[in-house]
This record gives structure tokens, sequence and C-alpha cells, in this order.
């Protein structure tokens, strides 16, 4: 963008003085239309120009509010999916089981308390009571996943569908297992293109947030949270945008 105002500013300096030529050198029947015909060179250049600098302002203002809204779904699809996991073991594979999931189940509510009881090993080999500390977790109570994690609101019910872009663009989502040390751990990712949620927006700018590698950006092409190939629930925003872990 740099290297264009710089070719705009030359090609606008160049135009002005050859106005100034043609007025110095140029028959003057020849004149108004030159001039005419150079000052429109001139118009038309600097509104290049002012685009140029006007039109990559306007398009992060856009997508920096877009990224905000889609942030905000990415965030209820974790945390939906994080309650999935510690309530079933593991992450659910599609929205429709993710919602049902939601609308009936409970977390369990317990209370870990220390005890002891007599060891009847011990006690027999030395025949003296004989004592061992035990762990006793009692259920005090359950409470509703939608409850805790939505109260009143029902917006998880479109917790797929992408917010802003793209009209009908919905999440993609995938859950799975990965296995380290001989042990599956479960996995999910959801993730939205940014060619999506700027769909309208110009496509050179697009393919340039494409690219963005930057502590401040969000890096990559697309908005996500999770990965299927390391064991990570993180968004891949940064903290600007709100807390990504």
């Amino acid at each position: 963008m740099l290297k264009f105002i710089l070719i705009a500013v030359a090609v606008i300096l160049v135009t002005i003085g050859l106005v100034k030529l043609v007025d110095k050198f140029i028959p003057a029947k020849f004149k108004p239309f030159l001039n005419i015909a150079l000052w429109l060179l001139i118009a038309f250049f600097g509104y290049q120009t002012y685009m140029s600098i006007y039109e990559p302002i306007q398009f992060n203002k856009v997508k920096n509010k877009r990224y905000a809204v889609v942030i905000e779904s990415l965030k209820d699809i974790r945390d939906s999916q994080l309650a999935h996991r510690q309530v079933t073991g593991k992450f659910s594979k599609d929205f429709d089981g993710l919602i049902k999931f939601i609308d009936t189940a409970e977390y369990t509510i317990t209370q870990r308390r220390d005890s002891s009881i007599i060891d009847e090993d011990l006690t027999k080999r030395y025949g003296v009571d004989t004592f061992k500390s035990i762990v006793i977790i009692d259920t005090l109570g359950f409470v509703s996943v939608k409850d805790s994690l939505f109260k009143t609101s029902s917006r998880y019910k479109n917790m797929m569908n992408v917010p802003v872009g793209e009209e009908g663009a919905k999440f993609k989502m995938q859950a799975g297992f990965l296995e380290q040390n001989n042990i599956k751990i479960p996995v999910f990712e959801a993730i939205v293109k940014k060619s999506v949620l700027l769909n309208d927006q110009n496509k050179d700018l697009i393919m340039q947030e494409n690219q963005v590698v930057s502590v401040d950006g969000v890096n990559g092409d697309a908005l996500k949270v999770g990965s299927m190939d390391e064991v990570n629930t993180n968004g891949n925003w940064p903290k600007t945008y709100g807390a990504n872990e």
C-alpha cells in the first residue's frame, strides 16, 4: 500500500508539472482540453491515494468488530465442549449432540473429605487396631449444565451458526482422540475461515489478512478454538479480543 501511495503522489506531482509545461509551451487553442484532461488525471490519482488509505482503515474496523462477535460464539462452543468432556469424558462430534447435551445434562456436585478406617490386614498382623486413611466423596446434588453455562439465555441453540459475514455459514467442528504415551486424550476443534467472515470486503485486503503473522493479530486464514493436532483448547486470537484460554 505504501508503495502505491508513493507512486500516486509521484504521478500527481508529475502531472502538475505537465500542467505547467502545457501552460508554457502548448498553443493556446489546445490548452483548455489538455488542462482539463490533466486535472482529471490529478483528481483520479488523488482519489486513488485517498482510497488506498481510507479503505484499509475501514476494513480493519469491520474486521475487528466481526472478529469480536465470532470469538464470543467460539467461547460458547468451547465452554459447552469442556462441560461435555467433564461429564462424559469426551468431546461432542457435532452440534446436534452438543445442544442436546446442554439441554439435558447435569453436573454432579461432590464433596471430598478425609476419613480413616481399620486396616484389617495390619490389625490381624500386629494384634492392635491399625487405621488407614481414605478419601470419601459425597454427592451433594446436581445442577443443570444449561443453567450453569447460559442461565436464561438460549443462544447455545444457534451456536453452530456463524453470526456475521456470509449468510447461512456455519462453524466446522470436529472431535476425536489423540494418543500420547498409550493414552487416548480427547480433542476438538471449531473453525471458520476469515474469508467467510469478511466475504463482502475487498478481496486483496482479505488475502493480506489471511497472511497475517503477528502477536497482535489473528494468525492464519481462520478463527478457531481447540485443535485436532495437539491437546489444546485455546483460541487462536490475541488477548486484545479477550481471554483465549
